[in-house]
């Protein structure tokens, strides 16, 4: 691999709570791959489920949410050159199915076949290996660091989308994490609501202001009704409500918080189930749906919005990037909200030295 190292440092999980930063095999790229060398990787919620609450594979690499160059092209790749500036975008849908074809790739009834992707070690490594179809170009306008929104904006467009949220209406975002944070912002740039968001951290609160809500509130201050007064509604009832946090007593309370007709979105995932009324579903026409990863074309859509300055990027990403030895500590400042912002790990541009001793984090 002339120009590359033959080894470079990777976060490898080992175990809940656990990352051990140690020498990786740099990937060599095969038909219709691509060799990115990493500049940014945000942290996502599913990052801390992987690694915190052990859904992870012991030995694998995480880290979706990056930017960086590409290094090399294997055989077949057309469209690309060394040297881009590319996002990792959305893993290859089959593209012939039935829900592919009405637009709806996260729906593809042939999903499982085509996760492929996630077997792959991640970008918390200084280099990752993509299929090429799944590339995105960065525009000029935004800076790697930027660009590395663009997956989670991504999936907050995908919630905005499936809630049919419209100006005029209103929105209620529970939990100010990266994603609901992200769903604040993107709202706002529409000229949607107000907006209201539920949060308990201190820190979160102050971001969701900052970032247009129009106002805060604490869980506690929530009307939620018993079974037998469910067509009760809250006097601080919205049209929509877009879940972000995957806790179990904001599923149940988001469907409190609507005005009849309204929608509550799940987007948050979680791994305690929620339990409805389904008198005050059915009494209120509710709507429940699920918003899982991306719109056709929801890459294109939040590179363009974060192109456009319509998302305060200096805002939702927190000031200091962070090293691979220090991931572990962040995921546990994320999982706490003492950390507010998207989180962005840089992985070190030199090759590990045939000495380095591994650093663990939990």
């Amino acid at each position: 691999m002339t120009g590359r190292p033959d080894e470079m440092l990777a976060a490898v999980y080992t175990g809940p709570g656990n990352v051990v930063v140690k020498p990786r095999r740099v990937p060599e790229p095969g038909p219709g791959d691509v060799l990115v060398e990493v500049s940014h990787c945000g942290v996502c919620g599913s990052d801390l489920h992987m690694i915190l609450d052990g859904w992870g594979t012991p030995g694998s690499v995480m880290g979706h949410e990056f930017s960086g160059t590409i290094v090399a092209l294997g055989d077949g790749v057309t469209g690309w050159a060394e040297g881009d500036e590319v996002v990792g975008g959305p893993a290859p849908r089959c593209g012939r199915c039935r829900r592919c074809l009405a637009g709806q790739p996260a729906q593809c009834e042939r999903r499982e076949g085509q996760m492929g992707e996630a077997e792959r070690d991640g970008a918390f490594a200084r280099y990752t290996l993509v299929d090429s179809r799944s590339l995105l170009r960065v525009p000029d306008e935004l800076t790697p660091r930027q660009a590395a929104l663009a997956e989670p904006l991504a999936v907050a467009l995908h919630g905005i989308t499936r809630s049919g949220i419209a100006v005029g209406d209103t929105a209620m975002v529970f939990g100010a994490g990266p994603i609901g944070a992200l769903s604040i912002a993107a709202l706002v740039a529409r000229g949607i609501g107000p907006v209201s968001v539920v949060e308990p951290s201190a820190a979160r609160q102050r971001l969701a202001l900052d970032l247009g809500a129009a106002r805060v509130l604490d869980p506690s201050e929530l009307d939620v009704f018993p079974m037998w007064e469910p067509e009760r509604i809250s006097e601080q009832a919205v049209d929509v409500v877009l879940e972000c946090s995957g806790k179990r007593s904001a599923m149940e309370a988001g469907l409190h918080q609507l005005c009849r007709g309204g929608t509550l979105v799940l987007v948050g995932a979680g791994i305690d189930p929620p339990s409805f009324d389904p008198n005050r579903l059915l009494l209120n026409e509710l709507h429940v749906c699920g918003s899982f990863v991306y719109d056709h074309g929801g890459f294109e859509q939040a590179l363009a919005l974060l192109a456009s300055g319509a998302i305060p990027t200096e805002r939702l990403i927190e000031p200091d990037d962070v090293p691979l030895d220090h991931l572990a500590d962040a995921l546990a400042g994320l999982a706490s909200g003492r950390i507010a912002g998207k989180v962005m790990v840089v992985p070190p541009r030199a090759a590990p030295a045939p000495t380095a001793e591994p650093q663990e984090g939990s």
